[in-house]
Order: structure tokens, then sequence, then C-alpha cells
């Protein structure tokens, strides 16, 4: 932990440490809470957080110090990922495998990091190991109640705060207290966010000490009360906690302080003009050598090892010893353990300030290189060359040690951390001359950090340049991959396919990059929509991958065509190749990404073939993997997949779980239109005030895609203009969608019954024949039972037949459909009554019924009893339409079985092992069983669930079943 542990009392903080006591109480009994205290420099914050670890260090929590700088503000996470670890070096992090299962979790979040970044993987590494981390800190909760302080928050990178609002939205559900620290200014957009997340009894704003409180300090300093000459001095530093000790510190070191009639006071010594000047007097006290150390030590940052010292001041670490030893005695330097930090970050600027800038630069440059002579990690020797880069880029030639590194270290660098890539690569860049081999490949890298910073524009602007000068096949292919998602993202797809096209005729192309290339035109045909196109140039990849043994390839241009044939319908010709795929992707990390695709298109897949039993469980498979990986996009793909499976099949419940993807951006826009999509549907059924929150989500995320709109999207959309009493613009919400080219076969077909409905009720017989038809020719030649049911179902809304309708919901149960057939029951009873079979129409109605019922759909059972009524048939009056929204009969049956897990002490990722489900999906139950039961905590659900069966068990198993 950072930080030092003080045993003196705080001064006029008394109120502020008696709520953050309660606090730690609160979580030594399992209650979590997420705390900031905010103030300027000095006003004496960390010890604040000081003061809480001790007491939370007394009530046997675990306690872990973060803290943030300047020099580490643009590598993610790693003021957090140094906190946690064994030791608070990020060598350690490396070597903490012995350290059990906390110390497989920081390697497998390291391995993340630290991954190379490869062509068409465009995987958010810092996303995946921001996952990690939030699960691995689920772990060390589970293991005892965790005080996480994070001091310096304002200088913290963008990860960092994201993961911390992660945690204060989790704490509920943890027995996990964050404590963070920070000053009121600068107001960085993300850290308002964060704030907004926290309550406002937990916010502690540390105001200057009043006269009373700063001569209580300074008495306590001196030894005795002050004088009136030192408390007129101490006026200057308007109750700064920090201002008054430097200034006393340096009173006393210069022998101007005496016993003047029983009070210490000033003698006629000059005392320090600012506290600036206070602290350089207090580095006037020490050695040459200790300031020439501690200087180096500055360029490391508040904190840093022994080990880090050593390589960068190129001494032994005998040496450094007795010059720490002193910095210590002059309180210059505080030991925290497994490293040391500056008293206080003050003390650290004034010793890095007075370096003159080129000098300090050049200083950086050559710490940099020692750590990467002595295999520091990426991260550590970048946070070093970065004010290098800063101070010398473009300014004559570049070391060529660091050309070399860059080359070695490069992709990781690339992966983790683009923004610290760009300025490494451009200085590299500039000092050699366009042409040479490492320029180009330095190039290529540039662009692909350029690319994955969200950079298009200069990305796609430095391969323009590049292809007119790289000779090299692989890196030309290379340059391709990386423009390919630029032109995407700017909405140039059509562009790219002739770009592609002239670079097949580069010379000395060998056939594995040329089937790199005719993969990634492939890809493009497919995202265009000209399916018969990418099929055939994939099949033409797959030749030459063959031809290459480029397993890459192969595996690539197999995706593309499973994509291909089940966007066409052709599920069987899809499942056919996703066995080949997968054994080609197996076992190669840079195709770990391309794997979880092809599984979750897989599930599926099979879902199309209505195999829901084989679709869930592989969904649930690939769910895990993507779950453990910490892959965000695929997750949250693995999770809408499993949540349209689920909603299939009548489990809504289970489905807005699933489709819940938490707090925060989701990487992947399409996933997160379809969730939102999904959940406006659902919601839209059962009349709930949600469901225009979750249309308006998915309406900003289709804006963002800029191709066409999904179709759970549409369904929300239609259903909302239905429901605001606008059938005809319900129906061109869906007759625009049937319209649409490149859509999923699958997609329109969920779109036609709709229409048609809606088409007959307004008199549209033009569109209702047009649709009727075309789902005609889907059904026709279909194996999966409700495509077969889509026919019937269409022609039987138009010609009111109830033959057709009920073969279209025997053809919807075989398939296990459940709001399909209870559509189609309605509407094969509405054709009977009109036909005056009352009785059979009777029949029809309470089976529809009790499908809505299941389902929970409010609204559609509303309009079955508006429009029966006219025919005299009713629902029995003690039929609920409705579960409970409160209580224990409110929980779904998943929800009780979290509920009786959480009660058994599991945490979530046991829970989440248990159940099969995902961590993400698991907090999403557990928040929904603590909103429910009106409960705050993880240890509530435990009690109530207990009481219960006490309940339960007194009144010999009467009223409600136990959990």
């Amino acid at each position: 932990m950072g930080g030092v542990s003080l045993a003196v009392p705080l001064i006029g903080r008394e109120r502020q440490l008696d709520r953050a006591r309660r606090w730690v109480a609160d979580l030594a009994e399992g209650r979590g809470r997420a705390a900031l205290v905010e103030g300027e420099p000095g006003i004496g914050k960390s010890s604040l957080l000081r003061a809480i670890a001790r007491d939370a260090r007394d009530a046997g929590t675990q306690v872990f110090w973060a803290s943030c700088d300047e020099l580490s503000r643009t590598f993610p996470l790693l003021p957090l990922l140094e906190a946690v670890g064994p030791e608070a070096g990020r060598r350690s992090l490396v070597a903490a495998g012995s350290a059990g299962v906390a110390g497989d979790g920081l390697n497998r979040i390291a391995e993340t990091l630290r991954a190379e970044s490869t062509p068409g993987n465009m995987t958010d590494v810092v996303a995946a190991a921001t996952e990690r981390f939030l699960a691995f800190m689920d772990e060390l909760c589970a293991v005892r109640p965790v005080l996480l302080m994070v001091d310096d928050l304002q200088w913290a990178d963008p990860a960092t705060v994201i993961a911390l609002g992660r945690l204060a939205r989790a704490v509920r559900q943890l027995p996990l207290l964050v404590v963070a620290a920070t000053r009121p200014v600068p107001r960085r957009a993300d850290l308002i966010a964060l704030r907004r997340t926290i309550a406002p009894d937990a916010q502690l704003p540390l105001r200057s000490l009043t006269g009373t409180e700063s001569a209580e300090l300074i008495a306590r300093e001196v030894g005795g009360a002050p004088g009136a000459r030192l408390m007129d001095l101490a006026e200057g530093a308007a109750g700064n906690p920090l201002y008054l000790t430097e200034l006393v510190d340096a009173l006393m070191r210069g022998g101007t302080l005496a016993i003047d009639n029983g009070r210490v006071d000033t003698t006629d010594g000059v005392p320090p003009e600012s506290l600036s000047a206070a602290i350089a007097d207090r580095l006037e006290f020490l050695s040459t050598p200790v300031r020439e150390v501690l200087r180096t030590a500055a360029l490391l940052g508040e904190a840093f090892t022994v080990s880090e010292l050593a390589a960068a001041s190129a001494r032994r670490t005998r040496e450094l010893l007795p010059l720490l030893d002193e910095a210590m005695l002059a309180g210059v330097v505080l030991d925290n353990g497994a490293e040391l930090a500056f008293r206080h970050p003050l003390i650290r600027s004034a010793l890095y300030d007075v370096m003159p800038a080129t000098v300090r630069a050049a200083w950086h440059r050559d710490a940099a290189r020692a750590l990467a002579e002595d295999g520091a990690p990426v991260e550590q020797v970048a946070r070093q060359l970065l004010p290098a880069a800063e101070a010398f880029g473009g300014a004559g030639a570049v070391d060529d040690w660091l050309v070399r590194w860059l080359v070695e270290s490069g992709q990781q660098l690339v992966g983790q951390a683009p923004h610290v890539a760009i300025p490494l690569l451009r200085w590299a860049i500039s000092g050699m001359p366009a042409g040479a081999d490492v320029h180009d490949v330095l190039t290529c890298r540039l662009a692909d950090a350029l690319c994955r910073a969200g950079d298009t524009a200069a990305a796609a602007q430095i391969v323009n340049a590049a292809l007119r000068l790289v000779t090299r096949s692989d890196l030309l292919v290379d340059l391709h991959w990386t423009l390919a998602p630029c032109r995407a993202r700017e909405g140039r797809l059509t562009e790219t396919l002739g770009e592609l096209r002239g670079a097949l005729n580069a010379p000395g192309l060998g056939a594995r990059d040329r089937a790199r290339l005719l993969v990634l035109i492939a890809r493009t045909q497919r995202s265009l929509g000209r399916l018969e196109e990418a099929a055939a140039v994939a099949e033409e990849a797959l030749a030459q991958a063959g031809e290459a043994g480029d397993r890459w390839s192969t595996g690539w241009a197999l995706g593309v065509l499973t994509m291909v044939y089940g966007t066409r319908g052709e599920g069987a010709r899809a499942l056919a190749l996703f066995d080949r795929a997968l054994a080609a992707a197996e076992g190669d990390p840079s195709l770990a990404d391309l794997r979880l695709m092809l599984q979750i298109n897989y599930a599926a897949q099979l879902g199309d073939l209505d195999r829901y039993d084989a679709a869930i469980s592989a969904g649930e498979q690939v769910r895990k993997l993507a779950d453990d990986s910490g892959n965000v996009a695929r997750l949250a793909q693995a999770q809408v997949v499993v949540g349209e499976l689920l909603f299939d099949i009548g489990r809504w419940d289970d489905a807005l779980a699933e489709v819940d993807l938490g707090p925060g951006p989701v990487p992947d826009p399409s996933a997160e239109c379809t969730a939102h999509g999904l959940a406006a549907t659902i919601q839209f059924h059962r009349r709930e005030l949600s469901a225009g929150r979750h249309l308006a989500t998915a309406e900003r995320c289709a804006a963002r895609l800029g191709h066409r709109v999904l179709g759970s999207l549409l369904l929300a959309r239609s259903l909302d203009r239905e429901q605001a009493d606008s059938p005809a613009d319900a129906l061109a919400v869906l007759m625009d969608g049937l319209s649409a080219e490149g859509g999923e076969i699958e997609e329109t077909a969920d779109l036609m019954a709709d229409a048609v409905r809606l088409a007959v009720s307004v008199g549209d017989r033009r569109a209702a024949h047009a649709v009727v038809s075309r789902a005609e020719a889907f059904a026709g030649a279909a194996e999966a039972p409700h495509r077969r049911a889509v026919g019937p179902h269409c022609r039987g809304l138009l010609d009111r037949d109830p033959a057709r309708l009920l073969e279209a919901a025997d053809h919807y149960a075989a398939a296990g459909r459940v709001l399909p057939r209870a559509q189609a029951l309605e509407a094969a009873a509405l054709a009977l009554a009109d036909r005056g079979d009352v009785a059979a129409a009777r029949t029809r109605f309470g089976d529809a019924f009790s499908l809505y019922q299941e389902l929970g759909a409010g609204w559609d059972l509303a309009r079955m009893q508006a429009t029966f009524r006219g025919y005299g048939i009713r629902r029995g009056p003690r039929v609920s339409h409705r579960r409970a929204s409160h209580g224990w009969a409110s929980l779904t049956p998943t929800e009780l079985k979290v509920a009786d897990l959480v009660a058994q002490g599991m945490s979530n990722p046991q829970i989440a092992a248990h159940l099969f489900l995902s961590r993400r999906t698991v907090q999403t139950h557990v928040s929904h069983v603590l909103a429910k039961l009106a409960l705050n905590s993880r240890i509530d659900i435990a009690r109530e669930a207990s009481r219960r069966n006490l309940q339960a068990g007194h009144n010999g198993g009467a009223g409600s079943d136990p959990v």
C-alpha cells in the first residue's frame, strides 16, 4: 500500500473521519460504498485516506492503495494494477504467479494488456484487461472485505476512471469500500461523470483549517503553544496543513524558533517566503549525492522501487541504500513497504521542475534505455520515453536502440496504449529516411496506432502515403488491413474494394499475402450486402490459403463463408463449415477473436434452425469463453445472441438480464443496438415505461452504425407507433425494413407476420399481398419449423383463414417459439369468431391468453380482451395478468437461484460458474433482486433469505416457497 500510517489524530477532520469510520464498520459487516475526498493540494486528503486505511486494517479488511501521477496518466489501469499486486512495482506484476489465485489473476491481466496487435484483430485489450481486473476484484472481495484507496485521482488514466465507475456501481453487491481523493481541478468530463455515481453523503470536501485548528497543528509540531509572531507567519498558510507543516519544519531546521514567555515563537531568522521556498529549504539540507539520486527518482514518478532507481541511476543497490537512508531521515522520502515514495508530490515537483526541459528530457531518454536494457516491461520504458518524445520529437536523429526497441515492442505498445505509441513512432520515423525497411515497419505500426486511437483520417493519410513507397508485400497487406476499418468507419467501403483489387496486382505478391487480401475483399463485399460476390471471393481466398498453408487466411475465409450462408438462410450449409473453421483457428493466439466470433455465429445458426437446446448451450459456452478472456465486444455479442434465443422460447425475464450489457460504453454498437431493441420490444409488449428509454438508446446506436437498421429495432419502432395509435406508421416501419437491401433472411422473416397484420388492419391490400407472396416463397423450401410457419401465418392473416393460422401455430409450437405462436392462435380465434364458431374461438383465445400471460405480455392481453369482449369471450377474473413487481413473489426462477447462492456466500464469479452465466449477467440478476426486495446489500439478501426460510419452517411450508 502507498502512503504512510500516521498514529497522530487528524486536526480539523473529525467529522469526516467519524463518517469514514462508519463506512469501515459497514464494510467489516459486508456493506460496500464509494466515496470521494476533494480538496486543494496539501489540504490533507492523503492524511485522511491513511487514517481510513489504518482503521480498515485494524478491522481485518484487505487494504490496497493506488497512486496516480502525471507520468502514468496515459497508461491504462497502471495505478490499479500496481495497487493490487503483491509488490508495488510494475515488474512484480509479471512475477506474481506464486501468489496463488491472486497471482494468476494479475498475470492474466498483464498478458491481456501485453498482447500484440495483429491484422484484422481490433480487440480492445484495455477493455479486456478492465473486465479481468473487475473480475479479480470480485475474487478479492470473496476472500475478505476490501478497501481500495485511490490518491490523486485527477491524474488517473481514462481506463482507471472507467474501472472505478464500474466498481462504484457494484458496491451494493460487494464488500468493497472505494475511497478516492482528487483536486477540484482540472474538471475532466469522465471524473465529473464518476462523481455523479457517488452519493452526496459520501462526498467529503476538505476546507482550510480555522485559526484555532491551525494553532493546534502548530503546537503539536513545535511541542508548545505558538507565540504571536509565529501565528502571524502562519496566516500566510491560509489554513493549509501542508504549508503549515513545511513552514514550521523550515523554521526548526533553521534554528529560528525559541521559547518566549512560555510560548514557542520566532526569532530574527528569515522565514521562507512561500511553500516552494520551504520545500527548497528542506532539500538544501541534503548532500549533493542524495539530491542527484533523488532527481533520478523524480523521473520515475511519485513512487518508485529501489530496483527501478538502481537501473535508472546506474548505481548498485548497496550504493543507493545509504543515500536513501539520508533522504528518509530528512523527511523527503517515505518507506512504503514494497516501494519508496516522496513525502508529498510537491517535493518531487521541486526536484523535477528545477531541471531545464532539455536536460530533463535527456535524462528521461537515458532512464528509458537503462530500463529497457534491464528488461523492464514495455509500459515502464515508454513512460520514460514519452517526455523525451515531447521534447525531442522531430528534432534530429533518433538513437539506434530506440528504433530497435520500437521494432521489437511496437506491436505490444500499439495494442496496449496507442495514444502513447503515436508520438514515439512519429519521433522515430522522423529521424530516418523514407523507403528504409525499418521506416516502413514503423509506419505500419503508426497507422495501426492511429486507427486504434480513433483518428481514422490520419491513419488513412499515413497508409495512402506509405502505399506509394512500401515494397514488402507483407507490409502492403498489413497497411490494407489497417485502411479497411478506417474506410468502414467513414462509410467508404466501395472505395475500399477498388483499392484492394488494385493491391492484388502488386508485384511479388505470394499466395499467403494474396489470400489475406482476398479475405479482406470478401469481408468488405459481405459488409456491403453483396453476398454472391463475397462467397466467390472467400472461396478463392480459401484456395490460396491452402496453397500457402496459411491457417490464418483459412480460418477467416471459412468464417466469411459461414456468415454469408447464414445471412442467406442456408443454415445447414453454414453448419457444415463451422467445424472446419474452428479447427483452423484452434491454438493460434492471433485467431482467438475469430474463434469466438465463429462460436457466436454457430449458436445463432443453431437457433435459426430451431435447435434451441443446442443453441443455448453453445451460446452459454462461448459467452463464458468471452467472459473469461475479457473480450468485451465478443461478450456483448454472445450475451445478445443468448438473449435473442431466450426471447424466442419465451424466457423473457432471462432474456432481459442477458441483454443488459451494463453501464458504460459498449464496444460493439451493433450488439448494443440489438440489445436495446430487444429490451424495448419486450417492454412494449409488457407496457413498461422503460420501453421508450430502450428504444431511444437503440436509435442512437443505429445512427452510429450508419447502415441498415436491425430487426429488433424495427419491431420496437413499429410497436411504438402502433401503441401510439398510428398503425399506418407502424406498417411503414416494417415495410421499409423488408425493402432494405442486404438484410439477413431471419431478420426480415420476423417482420412479415406483423407487417401483414398491420396492412390488413389499415386496408392496404397491396402491401399485404406483396408480403404474403414473399413469405410463401420463403417458407416453401424451408426446413426449420418456424420458417415453414411464416407462409401459412401470413396467408391466414390475409384470408382470415383459421386453418392456415392453426397450421402456423403448430409449426411455431414445434419450433418452440412462443410469441408468434400466441399471435397465430389469437388471429385464429378472431377468424373463428368472425365465422360464428364462438366455442372454438374461445378455446383458441384461451390458448393464446395463457401464452401471453406466460410472457407477461400485458399489452397483448389487454388488446385481446378488448377485441374479444364484443364476441362475448372473456377470461375469468381470478387470472392475474402480471407477476408481482416487488417482494419474493416478483423474483424470476433465475433470480431465486441467484438469491439462494448469494445467501450461501458465493461471489458473483462463483455464481456465474455455478449457473453458467457471465459475471455481468449475475450482476444484473443481483441488482434486480436488490431492487425487487428493496435491500441495500448482499448481506441483506442473505439475512432476508434466512428469515424467509425460518418463516416457511414455522408455518409448515405454508405461504411462499423458501429459497
